[in-house]
């Protein structure tokens, strides 16, 4: 036996190839998310330069339907991507997805006004926008895909939740920009040229992604895709998808309803809940906003590490029973809370459940699909069921809310993540295969 060890110097090389391609893959997930954020909480500043210049409301409702697009362009995203990655390797996918996303951001940096270029200016934030969705539908399913691939066997869950972490991080970092630059510009330099800077930030960040990924390790390999072919199916198509794997694309789809409702609950709406339903000021609910999403950055790979040892299944059932037991009661008791202290513990002790999901939900869908059709089978499900539930998780909330009727939110929330706590207990597997082919 002792002569079939491994010493720990020939392991090191292959660990640190892992994490150098894992950080290399996640990285691109920071850009997406801080240029996705920065976008929302920075569209209070431009909305009148693109949209209504004389009406401030309807121009920040422009810019929420402008937001709202890159939600329908990520299925699209998806397959295109998906597709993509499985027929021509990740590593060529997640380049174009960066180089898409950091053009998306750039265009939005540079583009004239309304008042100075009439309604092109508009039309062509739409189509910036739409280009920032396309990238981010591609971004999600291929990165998951291959950290996934690309992690040591028996650390998969650890490695992988650091899709999250990246995915989280560009929310954190796109609200300490805006912080920064709130006290240190002001409110009439932000309004008139400073809220481009954060699109300079993110086109110059693509570009170094971009320059990173050029020396990623592929995953798949030619052989693997030719083998499928072989089998008479061409890798990333909709055809493969839906006549051999129609059945986890649709676990996929549920698997992925109550936890991307929970996500955008307490990460986005619970930002307008606090100040329109608990009333506490906006400046206090953006330092409790930022200090909960930095701790729940921080635990995804805690979480991970976990799911290596008791499994990801166990996680999700975790987050299934909490989510379905819990989510009344936090919402409900958050808003009757007016101290700032007790409403972050509300909301850390919400993102403690939600934690369970996060963390491993990417690596559990890539387990799901073979090599041939990982990709489009991870990217195209989460896409379908993150435009149908946890992208209008906000709207939902904010439209019951104006009727009265607040509660019905955390009903919907509630019955979404039981239906997915269906789903991990009985249609996904007991043990995660030690390999993925």
């Amino acid at each position: 036996m002792s002569g079939t060890r491994v010493s720990a110097p020939e392991r090191n090389p292959a660990m640190g190839r892992a994490v150098a391609n894992i950080l290399k893959g996640s990285a691109g997930n920071l850009i997406e998310w801080f240029d996705l954020y920065v976008y929302a909480s920075f569209s209070s500043y431009f909305a009148t330069s693109f949209f209504s210049s004389k009406d401030p409301v309807q121009a920040q409702i422009d810019a929420y339907l402008t937001f709202a697009l890159t939600f329908l362009m990520r299925p699209v995203g998806s397959w295109f991507f998906g597709r993509y990655a499985d027929r021509k390797g990740r590593r060529a996918a997640l380049t174009l997805s960066v180089s898409l996303m950091g053009l998306g951001s750039l265009i939005v940096a540079v583009l004239p006004t309304v008042a100075q270029i009439g309604a092109a200016a508009t039309i062509i934030m739409y189509a910036s926008r739409l280009l920032q969705g396309f990238s981010v539908g591609g971004e999600y399913g291929t990165s998951a895909t291959y950290m996934s691939e690309a992690a040591v066997s028996g650390k998969r869950g650890f490695f992988s939740s650091f899709q999250y972490v990246t995915l989280v991080g560009g929310q954190v970092l796109a609200l300490l920009t805006l912080v920064i630059l709130q006290q240190t510009l002001g409110e009439d330099a932000l309004k008139e040229w400073g809220w481009r800077i954060p699109f300079f930030i993110g086109a110059v960040a693509a570009l170094l992604v971009l320059w990173l990924r050029r020396t990623m390790d592929e995953t798949i390999t030619s052989e693997q895709r030719q083998a499928t072919r072989a089998e008479g199916a061409q890798p990333g198509t909709l055809k493969l998808l839906f006549t051999k794997h129609w059945k986890q694309f649709l676990v996929v789809v549920f698997f992925t309803m109550g936890g991307t409702c929970a996500f955008y609950l307490y990460t986005t709406y619970i930002l307008s809940y606090m100040n329109n339903v608990s009333h506490i000021p906006k400046a206090q609910t953006s330092v409790i906003n930022f200090w909960a999403l930095l701790l729940f950055m921080l635990i995804q790979p805690l979480f991970g590490l976990l799911s290596d040892r008791v499994g990801r299944r166990t996680l999700l059932i975790v987050f299934g029973v909490l989510g379905t037991l819990l989510t009344w009661p936090i919402m409900s008791t958050l808003a009757t809370v007016k101290d700032p202290f007790l409403a972050f513990l509300l909301m850390f002790a919400a993102l403690l459940i939600v934690v369970n999901y996060t963390s491993v939900n990417a690596i559990m869908k890539a387990e799901l699909f073979p090599s041939s059709i990982r990709a489009l089978g991870v990217g195209l499900g989460y896409a379908v069921a993150n435009s149908l539930f946890g992208g209008t998780t906000p709207l939902i909330g904010e439209w019951l809310s104006a009727q009265g009727h607040k509660e019905w939110l955390f009903t919907y929330v509630t019955i979404t993540i039981a239906l997915s706590l269906v789903v991990y207990i009985f249609f996904l597997p007991k043990d995660r295969p030690e390999d993925l082919d």
